[in-house]
């Protein structure tokens, strides 16, 4: 079904003439092996088009450490080469990135109304001084941005405004798919545009992206229509309990849902969570949510509700550390204590990664005597993504010539590139590509035979550090085997002024071991006189000869290899900065 608004075109219309020196790069710096942090580019001569630029949310590995966003090193160094950059929707896999890309790129962006809407939201609190150069656009609308001519084609997801993209370039043209689903009664009645896609299909596809993410569910994908008959079976059954529903705060359908059957059984709904909050009120103001005002009832009223008349749309569905959900798992939530009285829906499936975090959530739960629904056990959630015989249609639809699968683990994209040629898509022309790879295309073949630089970069709070940094390198090495800090101050002839002071976290409590700080004291008195004694005092030299008679003596006392700090100051002046050695150089140096 064709989607009913007009395909304008606005900007005008690029010329696509075409030589036999011609090349056209796709190269992704994020969103291959790998769930998230999605952004992808297409380059034909001088020309870059970014496509979604977002973040992923970090494992158990990455303590500490808030969320992962692309390296866009690359881009930084070509950005007066970027045309503009096309966001496919909302959710934070491909928008939450921007708070710290735009900034350093200034380019303009392009997007859905409610998309643009909630990324302004982010930059309001992530990059409040920057201005951003957006546009709307909608689905059925295309655009131009230098050689590039781009058709948006709705698609059905778990957030509305979702859009496809068929990217006309003096080569070819390249269709990505977005996150989408097949969706033949979807919630908000935005039809994925079946028609828009085999239109391209007929004219011609030179490369088609794919998001893989479900390439290994069978068959179709539920409709998101289906749980409002879950949901009416849970309200019907619990009439007497309160119910607490946790959602991804982006997905906009299921909200609807859940306040319609609310309304439908008398019960007021309260909302927790500060993005889940905030997506609310957004897509009311816009009109993407149908809520009566009088059904709201503020986070700090909800005492006043009878528990068999309230409905709680929370986040935490994917046990996030500071969320609604887990803050009441664990009893800490201000305004609602969990207990026997109380139903859990989690209407989530645990983002890979996330397993162990919403297990542990979901056991907390139990244990504070809840009745808890979850995917292993109730049909209770609805992917917003493609299974395999979708994946199919929309290749059969779209016809590509190349074909390069996205969004998906490592696994997910090999199944996805096999699937591919089992609809036609001969083997050589399916591209299983990592971060940072570029495949080149020109008239006559297409070749991965390039690298640009790529990879993570970590966020905490607003500090920055390389994925394969430092900062996580030392992180864990604290975490595996503590640390001890020692000081000392030296007089004007080079002797200890005093004892030595040491300190230990995460290794043994020195308190506990008089024994092993007085060997530690004695070894740090026996470095300073060596080094005395050899008419060197510099502080790089006597804090590694301090550490390594110090790694000596701990190594008598535990398998553990902490990492020790020095701080070496003469008596007057200001202590020297810290110096240390990590686990990983003890064993080395050995």
């Amino acid at each position: 079904m064709r989607n009913s608004e007009s395909n304008r075109e606005r900007k005008g219309t690029p010329s696509h003439r075409k030589s036999g020196q011609d090349s056209l790069r796709f190269i992704s710096l994020g969103g291959l092996g790998e769930i998230g942090k999605n952004m992808y580019l297409i380059e034909y001569g001088e020309e870059i088009l970014i496509i979604d630029s977002g973040l992923k949310f970090p494992d158990e590995e990455m303590l500490g450490i808030d969320f992962v966003i692309p390296d866009i090193s690359y881009l930084v160094e070509n950005k007066h080469r970027i045309v503009g950059a096309i966001i496919t929707h909302g959710h934070e896999d491909h928008t939450g990135a921007l708070a710290f890309v735009l900034p350093k790129l200034d380019i303009p962006i392009f997007a859905t109304r409610l998309t643009l809407a909630m990324i302004a939201h982010k930059l309001e609190e992530a990059a409040p001084t920057y201005k951003v150069k957006a546009t709307e656009i909608k689905a059925g609308e295309t655009i131009a941005l230098g050689s590039f001519s781009i058709r948006f084609m709705a698609v059905c997801h778990s957030i509305p405004d979702g859009v496809g993209l068929a990217v006309k370039t003096p080569l070819g043209t390249i269709v990505h798919t977005g996150d989408f689903k097949l969706d033949p009664t979807p919630i908000d009645g935005r039809l994925t545009d079946y028609g828009g896609f085999a239109d391209v299909g007929r004219e011609g596809v030179l490369l088609m992206l794919s998001d893989s993410t479900n390439v290994e569910r069978k068959g179709f994908t539920l409709s998101e229509h289906v749980l409002s008959g879950t949901l009416e079976k849970i309200f019907r059954l619990h009439r007497n309990r309160r119910i607490v529903v946790s959602s991804f705060a982006s997905n906009l359908h299921r909200v609807q849902q859940v306040a319609d059957v609310a309304a439908r059984f008398n019960r007021k709904i309260a909302f927790i969570g500060r993005s889940m909050i905030g997506n609310v009120e957004l897509a009311r103001d816009l009109g993407y949510l149908n809520i009566d005002e009088k059904m709201i009832v503020p986070m700090d009223e909800i005492g006043r509700i009878a528990p068999n008349q309230l409905v709680v749309m929370t986040t935490g569905s994917q046990g996030e550390p500071f969320s609604g959900l887990v803050l009441m798992s664990k009893g800490e939530h201000r305004q609602i204590t969990l207990g026997e009285r109380d139903l859990v829906a989690v209407f989530a499936t645990p983002i890979p990664g996330n397993e162990k975090l919403v297990s542990n959530t979901i056991n907390r739960l139990f244990a504070r005597g809840c009745e808890v629904m979850y995917e292993s056990d109730s049909e209770i959630h609805v992917s917003g993504h493609a299974s395999r015989e979708e994946l199919k249609l929309m290749l059969n639809l779209v016809r590509p010539k190349y074909f390069v699968p996205i969004h998906g683990e490592y696994r997910h994209l090999v199944r996805h590139a096999q699937l591919a040629e089992e609809v036609g898509v001969p083997a050589r022309n399916a591209f299983v590509m990592q971060i940072g790879d570029v495949l080149t295309i020109t008239e006559k073949k297409a070749q991965v035979k390039d690298r640009v630089q790529a990879g993570g970069i970590l966020v905490d709070g607003i500090a920055f550090g390389e994925l394969e940094g430092s900062i996580l390198k030392e992180r864990r090495e604290l975490a595996e085997d503590g640390v001890i800090a020692l000081s000392a101050t030296l007089d004007s002839e080079g002797m200890l002024a005093a004892d030595p002071v040491v300190e230990s976290q995460g290794f043994l409590h020195m308190e506990d071991a008089e024994t092993l700080r007085s060997e530690i004291v004695t070894a740090v008195r026996q470095g300073v006189a060596e080094m005395r004694g050899l008419g060197s005092l510099e502080p790089d030299g006597l804090c590694q000869k301090i550490r390594t008679r110090v790694r000596d003596v701990v190594r008598r006392y535990s398998k553990s290899r902490p990492v020790i700090m020095t701080l070496i100051s003469a008596a007057g002046e200001q202590p020297a900065h810290p110096q240390k050695t990590s686990p990983a150089k003890s064993r080395r140096r050995r």
